[in-house]
């Protein structure tokens, strides 16, 4: 027996609803933290009733269950960032505020997620929304919008890339230290990158894919992860959308509606053809040998 530990990776946090189908929530954002070589932990924040097809209804975790679970975990585990989604009403997000305020963790990101995109049912109550604009927004290193979700939080209208920025500085203008407004609603998905007075336009490539369950989660779960593992934050985002746009390019459909992402194409290879086997080398099974990215 050898007496060899090896180290943990770096440990990041996900703040979010479950997502039955696995395709964005808590499910979204451990599987892209596994494909960032983090270890991903969750406190959830509501049970939700939807398939690929969309969201039926939302039933909230009581607020005292979520602070138990976060004081739970930062009591064992050393954190090295934090991913925030679905908060599903204001007392939640009261929670999560005062879990910020006491602990300080390093590198939180914040996926204001209000709708589906799918599905009549709503992510975040009223309330909850005006607290996130007036509290959580500044309590967080970066929040990633959507433009229906940039409209939401910012009272304006978002049609144009024009308009995208103007909301992204406005936003910094209501307290948020970084914000991306993503463009994954436009015919060019470009994202809007502002910090302080900067802006700045990241272009992508457009993915005919009916398969974007969860592009929001997977994003900004990219972006904690980059950032846990050493990356500046502009870097962190040129990476995440990076691999968001190869997830949803490598998708495939599992239901009768929108598909998830395939957060884990770098760990999928090819078969060899029957009648060739691979020989381990060096005593380990192919299986364990070190992914190529």
């Amino acid at each position: 027996m050898s007496n060899h530990t090896n180290h943990a990776p770096p440990i990041l946090l996900t703040i979010a609803g479950f997502d039955p189908s696995c395709g964005a929530g808590v499910g979204a954002d451990l599987k892209t933290f596994a494909a960032h070589n983090c270890y991903g932990v969750a406190a959830v924040t509501a049970l939700t009733v939807q398939s690929t097809q969309g969201v039926i209804s939302v039933h909230a975790t009581p607020s005292a269950t979520l602070r138990a679970q976060l004081d739970t975990l930062v009591e064992d585990i050393a954190l090295a960032g934090i991913k925030i989604g679905m908060l599903a009403n204001r007392a939640n997000a009261s929670v999560v505020c005062e879990f910020l305020d006491k602990h300080k963790p390093p590198h939180v990101v914040f996926d204001p997620v209000f709708r589906p995109t799918a599905g009549n049912a709503e992510l975040l109550d009223t309330s909850g929304l005006k607290f996130v604009r007036d509290e959580l927004l500044k309590r967080v290193d970066v929040i990633t919008p959507n433009i229906p979700e940039a409209e939401f939080l910012t009272g304006m209208e978002v049609k144009d890339l024009a308009a995208m920025k103007t909301a992204g500085q406005k936003l910094i203008e209501m307290g948020a230290r970084a914000v991306v407004v993503t463009g994954g609603h436009l015919d060019k998905p470009i994202d809007v990158f502002c910090v302080g007075s900067e802006v700045e336009m990241f272009g992508g490539d457009h993915v005919r894919s009916p398969n974007t369950h969860g592009s929001g989660c997977t994003f900004s779960s990219a972006i904690v992860a980059q950032l846990a593992s050493g990356q500046q934050l502009r870097e962190a985002v040129i990476l995440a959308k990076a691999y968001v746009t190869k997830a949803i390019e490598k998708s495939y459909q599992i239901g009768k509606g929108a598909g998830p992402l395939n957060q884990l194409f770098r760990f999928h290879q090819e078969q060899p053809p029957r009648g060739v086997h691979e020989v381990p080398q060096h005593g380990m099974h192919p299986a364990a040998e070190p992914a190529a990215h």
